[in-house]
């Protein structure tokens, strides 16, 4: 019997096993043969060593990067009527605002990259908030993840986990669905089911999903303790944005900041008091890092420049700085 003959017959022991043969179809009724190609990758696989056994069937396939792909679905933005509602898309990469966000997400980049003074762990974890709402934290986190997105050596996954009253959808004209809160809801529901690949490369959205009067508990489960690391770890290239509720309004960020590497409170100008700051600072000072961007500031606050940016930039204790200012936009 030639080496084929015998790779075609040890392909056929496989498929009655019930084993999947990458390439193979599947026999046909009359158990016609299967290609040389494919049945020698059958000998390959098992090392031509007997039947294989019929429990390999029932084996569940590692996680991976492709699988996740292939089962996510896909959803278009309309960048054209994104930008026209001043954020940042990958068509207007040079404007004024993509170049705020580029000064922002460096230090960000830099802590994840392991180049700050400090080594941060979770720093590819990281959370926008506000200490109250309208403050303009889900057009923060829109454009810093599509800022991140345009990055060579990142991917992004942008989280609506402001669950009670999620925005990031709407924000970006994409209806709501299956997101997060379906994920720790139901076990049986894989992660990947309920991610949105969209038609910018990098970025990957997660929505909010269906609403919960325990969500404060179910973030503090353990089940959301899984499902972070899962997020975190699953591809090494990967930033997770987090949009999630205005500190002193819930209590949901707080419980979120504990899994977070990184903090990123928006400060709205001209309206939120240093008194309001302090205490939603105090609220997240355990997170190893806490930063401010400060959001909606006037022309006349930045002078004939017209804009500027703001940052501000601490290690523990919910380090407060940032006096610069950032183009005035709405929440």
């Amino acid at each position: 019997m030639s080496l084929i003959e015998q790779a075609a017959k040890r392909l056929e022991q496989l498929q009655k096993a019930g084993v999947e043969v990458p390439g193979a179809e599947k026999p046909a009724a009359s158990h016609g043969p299967s290609t040389p190609d494919a049945a020698m990758r059958a000998v390959d696989e098992r090392g031509g060593q007997g039947p294989a056994p019929a429990r390999a069937a029932a084996r569940p396939a590692p996680a991976s990067a492709e699988r996740s792909a292939a089962r996510s679905k896909r959803t278009v933005i309309d960048l054209q009527r994104l930008s026209g509602s001043g954020f940042v898309t990958p068509d207007d990469a040079t404007s004024q605002l993509a170049s705020e966000y580029r000064l922002i997400k460096r230090p960000l980049l830099d802590n994840v990259a392991g180049r700050s003074a400090a080594p941060v762990a979770k720093a590819n974890m990281i959370m926008v908030t506000s200490a109250m709402p309208g403050e303009g934290k889900t057009f923060t986190s829109i454009n810093l993840a599509m800022s991140i997105a345009l990055e060579l050596d990142h991917t992004v996954l942008l989280v609506d986990a402001d669950v009670t009253r999620p925005n990031v959808m709407a924000s970006l004209g994409l209806p709501e669905s299956k997101g997060l809160m379906d994920v720790l809801l139901n076990p049986k529901l894989d992660l990947s089911e309920v991610l949105l690949r969209t038609n910018v490369e990098k970025l990957t959205l997660l929505p909010a999903g269906s609403g919960d009067t325990r969500a404060t508990e179910l973030l503090a489960s353990e089940s959301m303790v899984n499902l972070v690391n899962e997020i975190a770890t699953r591809y090494k290239d990967r930033i997770v944005i987090f949009d999630a509720p205005p500190l002193l309004a819930t209590t949901e960020s707080r419980v979120l900041a504990k899994h977070m590497g990184q903090v990123v409170v928006v400060v709205e100008a001209d309206r939120t008091t240093q008194g309001t700051l302090t205490d939603a600072l105090d609220t997240v000072k355990a997170c190893p890092v806490v930063a401010t961007v400060l959001n909606k500031a006037s022309r006349s606050d930045v002078g004939g420049y017209g804009y500027g940016y703001g940052y501000g930039y601490g290690y523990g204790s919910g380090a407060r700085s940032g006096s610069r200012k950032s183009k005035k936009v709405k929440g």
